[in-house]
């Protein structure tokens, strides 16, 4: 939700504040499809050659998750904590033999699903249920399994990494991408010098779009975006 409040903010006042500067959006309007088309379809092209399928997907992703918003809400922290309060009660009680049945099939636990939104995420759950394995098979050590959970945590936290640097290096290039477009604009404008004054500074500006629409796609869409994810 506050980035879309965002978006709406930065295109109110960067726009706004262009037309009430007495800013005419013809030239803007005119360039606009074939600069948008050289520069984000760059950027698109060198995403497509820099990450794998699994970062894509996950950028794609990413995206929507940081617009919708945090997963977990205050509940779900309560949920998980009643969770493991129930499932190592049940071993100090019990024995650990008690909650094997629980750990091996955690989709028929009763207590996996009275705790039904932190059991529907695959990754908590066979988090919960691989350490709890390894407690009943090497009780004697905590130190082992902290080690091996910690290491778990660094490698699932460098994966769901992966997907926002990608976004943070799309925004860092597109500033140089938009150079780009302007530097051909430039071209086209200098094969074009025997036209009118008019003529050229139509097209030096729309050449400048492009400059424009590097900076501004980066800085203030890609960019906090990729930083909110």
């Amino acid at each position: 939700m506050f980035i879309i409040v965002g978006i709406i903010v930065v295109f109110v006042a960067v726009f706004g504040g262009f037309a009430l500067a007495g800013g005419k959006f013809g030239i803007i309007i005119k360039a606009l499809p074939t600069e948008l088309m050289m520069i984000f379809g760059a950027a698109i092209g060198a995403f497509l050659m820099s990450n794998s399928g699994g970062v894509m997907k996950g950028a794609l992703g990413g995206v929507m998750h940081a617009i919708k918003g945090a997963k977990w809400k205050q509940q779900d922290y309560k949920d998980l904590l009643g969770l493991l309060f129930t499932l190592i009660k049940t071993i100090k009680s019990k024995g650990v033999v008690a909650v094997e049945a629980h750990i091996e099939n955690p989709g028929e636990s009763k207590i996996f699903q009275h705790f039904g939104g932190v059991a529907q995420d695959h990754h908590v759950q066979e988090f919960i249920c691989d350490y709890l394995r390894m407690m009943t098979m090497n009780f004697e050590d905590p130190h082992q399994m902290e080690d091996a959970m910690d290491k778990d945590l660094e490698r699932h936290h460098a994966e769901e990494h992966e997907a926002q640097h990608a976004l943070q290096t799309m925004a860092d290039g597109l500033p140089a991408l938009g150079i780009v477009a302007a530097v051909l604009g430039i071209v086209k404008t200098m094969a074009s010098i025997n036209e009118p004054t008019e003529i050229l500074g139509a097209m030096v500006g729309g050449a400048l779009v492009g400059t424009f629409l590097g900076i501004f796609l980066a800085y203030t869409i890609v960019g906090p975006v990729a930083s909110r994810l």
